[in-house]
């Protein structure tokens, strides 16, 4: 169990660095008006939606963090059952075993009319 929230704070820690980083770059905004570097705009806007995804990432690590060691670590919330070691250590945050993944990405795709 120790391993897996110092496995945790360290995906955290390496986190909070990245986002450190891209907020300072964010710091400075490009111009939109005509001539004013679209590119360096469009740039800009991608960086910003990168920031958001890191800062959600962080926010499910903190939770896995505070939940690690307690009852319910590391059991899938749809089916109760234990999620595999190897899932949790590629995925520290995750609260789906594989097949509930699964069986979720597959309702999400869109099946051809008949």
């Amino acid at each position: 169990m120790q391993d897996r929230k110092e496995a945790l704070q360290r995906e955290i820690d390496k986190l909070r660095a990245q986002m450190a980083a891209m907020e300072a770059a964010l710091e400075d905004k490009p111009e939109y008006g005509i001539g004013g570097g679209a590119s360096a705009a469009t740039r800009w806007e991608l960086d910003r939606a990168i920031l958001q995804q890191l800062r959600e990432r962080a926010t499910g690590l903190d939770r896995a963090l505070s939940q690690a060691g307690e009852a319910a670590d590391g059991i899938c919330v749809r089916c109760g059952k234990p999620i595999h070691p190897d899932r949790l250590a590629v995925l520290p945050d995750t609260q789906v075993c594989v097949k509930c993944a699964r069986v979720g990405e597959r309702a999400a795709v869109p099946q051809p009319a008949g």
